[in-house]
């Protein structure tokens, strides 16, 4: 799509208000409502705002934002205006933190009340960072986004944008180190809610949608706003960390036909007695997960339990959003699907050759959503942004009927007695065992200099059997599962992973880690 004049708010925004949906409620947050008309609003006033402020088009405002009403005011009235609004992580570091308002030489940055302290110590002396704007209250000697707000009488028209121009950032999660500025522009979030929202998973204008994976990351802002306000259906958003508890609360509150998580929140709301099936949606009609590859026993538990499958999805902040998943109406466990219509992939082999099906090859995409780089990262962009394709660094096997399955990252990958291993495909099966709720597995080298897998096993809520028995119960359990060679020949009983915020699991920080039960076996 190449467009001289196109704004992506106005498609977003102003058009549902042209189309009789004002009174509408486009969002609901557990303090307000906001209507598609009221939306439309704030949006418009707050590129006067923002101006006022000192802010241009295309600078760049940082959003350090729970998720309330004010992320899709914040965020489509700087589209809107033309600037580029940054999306970063809420659970990150002063030190991080910092990093990020450097890198992106964000002029603005907005901040919920809850997150204020942490936002000041790292803003101070950055050059290029004017204000930080409290969100939600704070106190009285910091500007506040309302009252900045309420002070603009009139909305500007929007900023005369095309759609190949940068429209707003994400950053990617950084599994192997700092996150990664990543463009996407005006065109985009268009492609995204047709292509996934649409045509592939089927929202409609009717839904009431709830995502509990949070808006400043692809896979949140794609199932919670951009997907939702294309066809004008309303998204509750829930600020907090999700747990089962919480979830099931808002549930039963606001009673959303879809749903969207990852697989650990699926996995503990299973693994939680008190949340059963009277107690869930009474009008649910999908869920959906994303994030990480969703083990088979999991969705296998969550269908025997709730009557609904889970639908598996595959994305990426690069992407914007999905492009490989499940057909809703035929879920395959164990799989990744088929991709989404507007997209190609191919599996491609380590000298960058093409590979048949049934033979492992790391995953590229092209498609109408991928950004156009990586911000000020000009090596990194040209390995991974190839021409028209986006190596996305994951290891896949496509079947004959065009079904893809995942096999792991490419960095992850190891090889035991000359056979490639998937440290996810032994993760899958040790958590497939009734006493396992996580685990992570990285190669280690025996006495011998040979690699084998070392499993992190984080065991269910019933406490902790950190003994030879159920060592012994798990090596049996994966042999059994994947095969004889695959099982971990080292276990350590963790209780929890490390991971990055959006709940992938950061398995180089493992490598150093000490052992409880294991042996150097063959």
């Amino acid at each position: 799509m190449t467009v001289r004049d196109y704004n992506a708010a106005v498609e977003f925004v102003d058009r549902h208000v042209a189309e009789g949906r004002a009174d509408k409620t486009a969002f609901v947050d557990p303090s307000r409502n906001l209507t598609y008309g009221e939306l439309r609003d704030q949006v418009a006033r707050v590129g006067p705002m923002l101006a006022r402020l000192g802010v241009e088009q295309e600078n760049r405002i940082a959003l350090v934002m729970l998720d309330t009403v004010d992320f899709p005011v914040l965020f489509w009235g700087a589209v809107r205006a033309g600037i580029v609004p940054v999306l970063l992580n809420t659970r990150l570091t002063v030190d991080q933190y910092r990093y990020l308002l450097e890198d992106s030489r964000s002029r603005l940055v907005f901040v919920s009340s809850a997150l204020l302290p942490m936002i000041q110590e790292a803003a101070v002396d950055l050059p290029h960072l004017r204000h930080v704007v409290v969100v939600g209250g704070g106190p009285p000697e910091t500007p506040r986004f309302d009252t900045l707000l309420a002070a603009e009488n009139e909305g500007a028209a929007p900023a005369q944008t095309c759609a190949d121009d940068v429209a707003y950032w994400l950053y990617s999660s950084g599994t192997t180190g700092m996150p990664k500025g990543v463009m996407h522009v005006h065109g985009s979030p268009r492609m995204v809610a047709q292509k996934a929202g649409v045509g592939r998973v089927g929202y409609r204008e009717d839904d009431i949608v709830f995502s509990a994976a949070k808006l400043f990351f692809a896979y949140g802002i794609g199932n919670a706003m951009i997907c939702p306000m294309w066809v004008g259906a309303t998204t509750v958003l829930y600020p907090e960390r999700p747990t089962p508890q919480t979830v099931f609360e808002t549930l039963r509150a606001f009673n959303p036909t879809m749903f969207f998580a990852v697989p650990t929140l699926y996995a503990a709301i299973l693994n939680d007695p008190n949340c059963t099936r009277e107690l869930a949606s009474r009008d649910w009609r999908i869920c959906f997960s994303a994030g990480e590859p969703l083990p088979a026993h999991i969705g296998q538990g969550w269908k025997e339990r709730f009557g609904l499958d889970i639908v598996n999805g595959v994305g990426s902040s690069e992407s914007g959003h999905l492009f490989l998943t499940n057909v809703p109406a035929a879920v395959e466990y164990g799989t990744s699907g088929i991709p989404i219509d507007g997209y190609r992939l191919k599996l491609v082999d380590e000298a960058g050759d093409e590979v048949g099906d049934g033979e492992i090859g790391e995953l590229w995409v092209n498609g109408p959503t991928i950004a156009c780089s990586y911000w000020n990262q000009l090596e990194k962009s040209r390995r991974t942004f190839v021409g028209e394709w986006l190596r996305t660094g994951d290891k896949y096997v496509r079947r004959a009927d065009g079904v893809y399955l995942y096999t792991g990252r490419a960095d992850d990958m190891f090889k035991v007695s000359g056979i490639w291993v998937s440290p996810f495909e032994v993760e899958d099966a040790l958590t497939s065992h009734p006493r396992v709720l996580e685990a992570a597995v990285i190669p280690l080298e025996d006495n011998e200099g040979l690699v084998k897998p070392k499993a992190f096993v984080v065991l269910d809520k019933h406490g902790a059997e950190e003994d030879r028995i159920l060592f012994e119960e798990l090596k049996v359990h994966v042999k059994r599962s994947i095969g004889p060679w695959k099982y971990p020949r080292w276990i350590e009983f963790v209780e929890e992973l490390p991971k990055t915020a959006s709940g992938k699991i950061q398995r180089y920080l493992l490598r150093d880690a000490p052992t409880n039960f294991g042996a150097d076996e063959p």
